[in-house]
């Protein structure tokens, strides 16, 4: 029994080591961003989400034990356009009111080059489930004025919106179709890292 209690203690000890390992950082909405760019006859047109969260768990000493959570509201689209955008929440295409969030939750992380990694994951966007994998730059850890710490990052991937049952679109008069099948998606964040619960 004091074996068995012995190695339990070992155990938990080295989990409690483990979780202290990764830092906690939260996604500052304020300071990042989610846009994207999709071709509209002869141009493109961009637009945002303004309305999302996320989590990134980071290991300083080890990478590629780091994780990452993200979610965006869908009906938070904007492209300074209201009727361009109600369409965007409508059946057509993200049809916000059924599936009111799309998702990212890393499985995997590979350094590829220094700040640079693959981050591969689950990407579910109108209930469509699909394996990502995410060219991630780490652009550093820093304190703001106030002594908060931060850290930043950007991606950026070019989706097709047909593979998650967004298929509208209308054929032009002189050939060609109203809009474009592959979206340019970019995202740049700035997380704050939480700090520590105070104990008693």
């Amino acid at each position: 029994m004091i074996r068995r209690s012995a190695v339990f203690a070992l155990v938990a000890g080295l989990s409690a080591s483990a979780a202290l390992a990764a830092d906690t950082y939260v996604v500052d909405k304020a300071h990042s961003e989610a846009t994207f760019q999709v071709r509209h006859i002869v141009t493109r047109v961009r637009g945002k989400f303004t309305d999302f969260t996320g989590t990134i768990q980071v290991d300083p000493a080890k990478p590629e034990a780091s994780s990452v959570e993200l979610t965006v509201k869908t009906a938070s689209v904007d492209t300074g356009e209201p009727k361009r955008d109600d369409h965007l929440r409508s059946p057509d295409f993200f049809e916000a009111a059924k599936f009111p969030e799309m998702t990212f939750k890393s499985t995997r992380v590979k350094s590829v080059d220094k700040d640079r990694y693959e981050v591969t994951g689950t990407f579910t966007l109108r209930g469509i489930s699909k394996e990502l994998t995410l060219p991630v730059t780490f652009l550093g850890f820093a304190k703001d004025p106030w002594g908060n710490e931060k850290a930043g990052f950007e991606t950026s991937v070019t989706l097709n919106r047909k593979d998650f049952g967004m298929l509208w679109n209308k054929t032009l008069d002189a050939g060609g179709v109203f809009l474009g099948d592959e979206v340019y998606v970019t995202v740049n964040i700035e997380a704050n890292k939480q700090k520590a619960a105070a104990s008693n």
